[in-house]
């Protein structure tokens, strides 16, 4: 059966999402796992380090300015289950409106970002990178704070890596994943909502500091 961007929309409101053995695998498969990961919006922790760093660095932080380049920096690691399939049904749902780039930049050099799905008022963060330390970090930061000002009620995370547990992230179980979901289906989040154009260091003053925490991706 072909995948279209219309059926893993279906996919993502059930609760499922794709995914590749390699970045050289013709073939995906669907996922929806027996615990699952989450970033609840207000738990996000940060260390102090991390606080100064987006208050006080020079990076840019854009959205949806380079959604491919994004991904295909996502996908540049040793192992990846982002294949050429993937990458385009993943374009295509950003050319629909439904999949989301933020990325973080050093003059006009991509280093950092993530990408995600947005559907009702919940957000499936499908994967980040980093070229430069702090950089996926920064970008989760002003993911979940941009998430909360838009009304988001879901942010998905897919698994539970030590990083993100590390930042507040928890395990659930499928059942209580697919109750989340379904409420946050109900409602709607606005991803680029009018007006927003926060400053750091309300960024870095809205979540809770702590002690430093180790590098990774979502």
């Amino acid at each position: 059966m072909q995948v279209t961007p219309e059926l893993l929309l279906h996919a993502y409101a059930a609760g499922v999402f794709p995914m590749a053995e390699s970045r050289d695998d013709p073939e995906m498969h669907w996922v929806d796992p027996q615990r699952r990961g989450v970033l609840p919006l207000d738990g996000l922790h940060i260390s102090r380090s991390l606080a100064k760093v987006i208050r006080r660095s020079p990076w840019q932080v854009t959205i949806n300015q380079d959604f491919a380049a994004t991904v295909r920096a996502c996908a540049e690691r040793e192992e990846t289950w982002i294949n050429e399939d993937i990458f385009e049904l993943y374009q295509s749902l950003h050319d629909m409106g439904f999949a989301h780039s933020l990325e973080v930049r050093e003059g006009g050099e991509l280093i950092g970002g993530l990408y995600g799905v947005s559907l009702g008022a919940a957000f499936f963060g499908e994967s980040m990178f980093s070229r430069r330390s702090d950089a996926s970090k920064l970008a989760l930061a002003w993911l979940v704070h941009r998430l909360r000002a838009g009304g988001f009620m879901l942010l998905d995370t897919q698994f539970l890596t030590p990083h993100l547990a590390s930042l507040g992230g928890i395990e659930i179980s499928r059942s209580h994943y697919h109750q989340l979901l379904k409420r946050a289906l109900q409602a709607w989040g606005d991803f680029t909502p009018e007006g927003y154009s926060p400053a750091p260091s309300s960024v870095a003053s809205s979540f809770s500091s702590g002690t430093s925490v180790t590098s990774g991706g979502l």
